[in-house]
C-alpha cells in the first residue's frame, strides 16, 4: 500500500522530470533575456489600453512555459530558430534590437510577418513553413492563450464569473461591454 501511494505522488514528478520518457538531457530553457523579448513581442500584439498589456500579464512566461511543457521537440527547435530569424530580421531592417526598437517599428514589422502568412493552410502544410513563420503563428496564438487565462486578462479584459451558472441569452449587453470569459448568466 505504501509503494503504491508514494508511486501516486512521485510517479507524475519523474514524469515531468524527464526520467522515465528519457527528455532530461533535451529539456528546453528560456533565460530571462528570452522571456523578456517574449514578454515585448506578446506586448506589441496585446499593448496596453484601457487595461493592462500582455507584457503585465506576464505573457512572456506562459509561453516559455508551454513551449517548454507541451510542444514537441522538433516544434521546440522550429520555434527558437524562428524567435532569433524574427530578431536578426528586425535587427537588420532597424539596426536595434527588438526589445530596445520604437513600438510604432515592432508594430509594422509583426504586421509585414501577419501579411506574410498564408491565409489558408493546414497543419501539414504548416509543418512545411520557415521557422520563421512558424514561430511567429505560434507567438500570435500562444500570446492570446497567456493573456485572456491570466488574471488580468480574465478580470480587467473580460467579464469573469467565479462560478458559470446557466445560459441567459437575454443577458444585458450595451454597445462597448465587455465580452464574458465564462458562459453568460
Amino acid at each position: 500500500m505504501a509503494v503504491a501511494m508514494g508511486a501516486a505522488f512521485v510517479g507524475p514528478r519523474l514524469l515531468s522530470a524527464g526520467f522515465v520518457r528519457g527528455t532530461s538531457e533535451t529539456a528546453l530553457s528560456f533565460s530571462s533575456a528570452d522571456i523578456a523579448l517574449l514578454d515585448e513581442i506578446a506586448d506589441t500584439i496585446l499593448p496596453d489600453t484601457k487595461v493592462p498589456g500582455a507584457k503585465a500579464a506576464k505573457t512572456g512566461e506562459c509561453i516559455a512555459l508551454l513551449v517548454r511543457d507541451c510542444f514537441e521537440i522538433e516544434e521546440q527547435a522550429a520555434f527558437v530558430g524562428g524567435l532569433a530569424e524574427i530578431t536578426a530580421a528586425y535587427e537588420k531592417r532597424f539596426g536595434t534590437g527588438f526589445a530596445r526598437g520604437k513600438p510604432a517599428d515592432r508594430l509594422a514589422f509583426l504586421n509585414d510577418y501577419n501579411r506574410a502568412l498564408p491565409k489558408k493552410s493546414t497543419p501539414a502544410s504548416r509543418r512545411k513553413e520557415p521557422n520563421d513563420w512558424r514561430c511567429f503563428r505560434h507567438l500570435k496564438e500562444l500570446t492570446l492563450l497567456g493573456y485572456f487565462t491570466s488574471e488580468i486578462g480574465c478580470t480587467q479584459a473580460l467579464r469573469f464569473v467565479e462560478v458559470p451558472g446557466g445560459y441567459d441569452g437575454n443577458a444585458p449587453y450595451k454597445p462597448g461591454d465587455r465580452n464574458w470569459f465564462v458562459e453568460v448568466r
